[in-house]
C-alpha cells in the first residue's frame, strides 16, 4: 500500500483521504518515510517541519468536513517562502538561522486549504541560478540520474515531487526557475500570471518578474494548487482579485479548434535535436486532439537573456541591500567599524553567483551607465511584451522548448556562467512579458534524462494553459513515469 501511496497525485491522494481510503496521518507517515530513504542521495531538503506529524493527527479529525481537494496532502515549500517559526534562509548563509515571525500569504493559504508542510525545500542561493548548485547546503541532485543537475532555482522541489518525497510543492519562477527544473525532473511545473498569487513573505530576487507557483505530478495538482493560493492580498498591491476554484473546475480537455503557435526561432541552432523532436511530438498529440498547429516568426530571441539578466540583476542589487548582518541573519565574526561590518558580512556571507549578479545590477544602475544598459533593457523589455502581445492576436497558446538541452551534469554550469544564463532562453521572454507559461514532460532523450514542453498564453490565460497541458496528459503518460521505476511493483 505504501507504494501506491506514493504513485497518487495530489488530487487523488486527496479524494482518497476524503473517502477513508488513507488517513492523514498514514500519507504523511509514509512521505516521510520516503524523505528519509532518499534524502541521502538527493539533498531536496534544507529544513523538515518537526510538527508534521502533529498536523496530520488535527487534521485527521476534520477530514469529514474537509472542503479542499488538497486537505491532508503533504507537500513542502522553497526555502525563500516565509514560514513563522520555521527556518527560512534562501538557502544561503548570509541569512544564517533566520526563522521569519509571519507566514508568506502562499503558505497561509495552504494551511488555510488544510495541507501538511513537510518542510522547506533546497534552491540556488537567493535564487540566483539554473542548477540549485549555488545553494549554501549543497546541491540537489537529479532523481533519474544522481550525477546531474535537478535544475533551477526551484531544483529541490521539482526533485522532492519527481522523488515523491512530497505530493507538491510550491517554487518561485523569476526567469525560468519552476519550468526549467520541472523539465529537467519530469514533473509538472506552472508559472501562473504575474500578480496571480501574493508575494507577500516571498524573499524578492527581482521584484517586476517573481512569481510563486506550483511544482506537481499533473497539471490539475497545479490546477488545485493555484486555486487555493492565488487572489488578492491587501499586504501586495500588484495581487490580482480573481475566483475561486475556476481553474480545476475549466479543466474539460477539450481543445478542439484552439490555436497553437510554434516560434520558429525557438527551434533554430542550440537546440539539441531529441528536444526538438520531442516537443514537435507533443505538437502532434495537441493536434490529434483538435487543435491547430502551426510554425511562425517571433523575432528579438537574441534579446530575451541579456535583457532579463540586466534588469534581474538591477533589481537584485537594490533587494539584496537589505543583508548586511545588522539586523537578522549571519554576521561575520571580527570588523573595526559600522563599515567594516557590512563589507565583511556581505563579502562572506554572500556566495559568487550572488556576488557576480549584486556587483552586475549596481554596474547597470551607476550613473556612468544607466542609460547604456538599463534603461535600453526596459525599453527592448517594452518590445518584447508587444511582441507577444502581436502573436496571442493569432493564437491562444505558443508551444516552446524549456530548455536547450535535458540535465546537464553536475558542476558542468558552474564552470561556465555565460553557458547556464543561456539555459534560461525559453523561459525569461514569460516573466519579462507576466505572462502564464506552463513546463510538462514530453519525453525523453537517450540517456533516459525528461524532456519538458513549455506552453506559454497571455496574461490571465492560466485557465487555456492549464487545459491544453491537462488535454495532453489524458493522451500521454509521462507524467505517471518515475525515476524508481513503477512504485507498485
Amino acid at each position: 500500500m505504501v507504494k501506491e501511496l506514493l504513485e497518487l497525485s495530489a488530487l487523488e491522494l486527496g479524494a482518497a483521504i476524503k473517502t477513508g481510503d488513507i488517513s492523514v496521518t498514514e500519507a504523511t507517515e509514509t512521505a516521510l518515510e520516503t524523505m528519509a530513504e532518499r534524502e541521502g542521495d538527493l539533498n531536496c531538503f534544507i529544513t523538515a517541519a518537526e510538527q508534521a506529524i502533529d498536523r496530520a493527527k488535527a487534521l485527521q479529525a476534520g477530514v469529514r468536513d474537509a472542503e479542499s481537494p488538497l486537505y491532508g496532502v503533504p507537500m513542502a515549500l522553497k526555502d525563500n517562502i516565509c514560514t513563522k517559526g520555521l527556518k527560512t534562509c534562501c538557502a544561503s548563509k548570509i541569512l544564517g538561522d533566520f526563522a521569519p515571525p509571519y507566514d508568506a500569504a502562499a503558505a497561509e493559504r495552504l494551511t488555510a486549504a488544510g495541507t501538511v508542510l513537510l518542510g522547506k525545500l533546497n534552491m540556488d542561493e537567493f535564487a540566483m541560478g539554473s542548477t540549485t548548485e549555488t545553494s549554501f547546503y549543497g546541491p540537489t541532485r537529479n532523481p533519474w540520474d544522481t550525477s546531474r543537475v535537478s535544475g533551477g532555482s526551484s531544483g529541490g522541489a521539482a526533485a522532492a515531487v519527481a522523488a515523491r518525497e512530497c505530493f507538491f510543492a510550491l517554487g518561485s519562477d523569476t526567469g525560468g526557475s519552476i519550468r526549467q527544473p520541472a523539465s529537467y525532473c519530469g514533473v509538472t511545473g506552472m508559472k501562473p500570471t504575474y500578480g496571480t498569487v501574493s508575494r507577500y513573505g516571498l524573499i524578492a530576487y527581482a521584484s517586476s518578474l517573481d512569481q510563486i507557483g506550483p511544482i506537481a505530478r499533473t497539471a490539475a495538482d497545479c490546477a488545485a494548487v493555484l486555486d487555493a493560493i492565488r487572489g488578492k492580498d491587501k499586504r501586495d498591491a500588484t495581487s490580482l482579485d480573481l475566483p475561486a476554484g475556476s481553474l480545476l473546475a475549466g479543466l474539460t480537455g477539450d481543445i478542439r479548434g484552439m490555436r497553437i503557435g510554434l516560434p520558429a526561432e525557438c527551434f533554430a541552432d542550440g537546440l539539441h535535436p531529441q528536444v526538438s523532436a520531442a516537443v514537435h511530438a507533443a505538437a502532434d498529440v495537441l493536434k490529434d486532439r483538435g487543435a491547430q498547429v502551426e510554425t511562425f516568426p517571433f523575432p528579438l530571441m537574441e534579446y530575451m537573456v541579456p535583457t532579463y539578466y540586466i534588469l534581474a540583476c538591477a533589481e537584485a542589487s537594490s533587494n539584496l541591500s537589505r543583508f548586511d548582518g545588522v539586523k537578522y541573519g549571519w554576521r561575520a565574526p571580527e570588523y573595526e567599524d559600522l563599515t567594516d561590518l557590512y563589507c565583511r558580512t556581505r563579502t562572506e556571507g554572500f556566495g559568487a553567483e550572488v556576488k557576480r549578479r549584486i556587483l552586475l545590477g549596481a554596474f547597470v544602475l551607476s550613473s556612468g551607465y544607466y542609460d547604456a544598459y538599463y534603461k535600453k533593457a526596459l525599453q527592448v523589455r517594452a518590445l518584447i511584451k508587444e511582441a507577444f502581445d502581436r502573436a496571442f492576436q493569432r493564437y491562444d497558446l505558443l508551444l516552446t522548448p524549456v530548455s536547450p538541452t535535458t540535465a546537464p551534469a553536475l558542476g558542468e554550469s558552474l564552470s561556465e556562467a555565460l553557458k547556464m544564463y543561456l539555459s534560461d532562453i525559453y523561459t525569461v521572454s514569460v516573466n519579462l512579458s507576466g505572462l502564464s507559461a506552463l513546463s510538462m514532460p514530453c519525453g525523453f532523450d537517450e540517456k533516459g534524462l525528461p524532456i519538458g514542453a513549455q506552453l506559454i498564453g497571455p496574461a490571465l490565460g492560466d485557465g487555456t494553459v492549464l487545459n491544453a497541458a491537462h488535454a495532453f496528459q489524458l493522451s500521454t503518460d509521462y507524467h505517471k513515469r518515475s525515476p524508481y521505476g513503477k512504485e507498485a511493483d
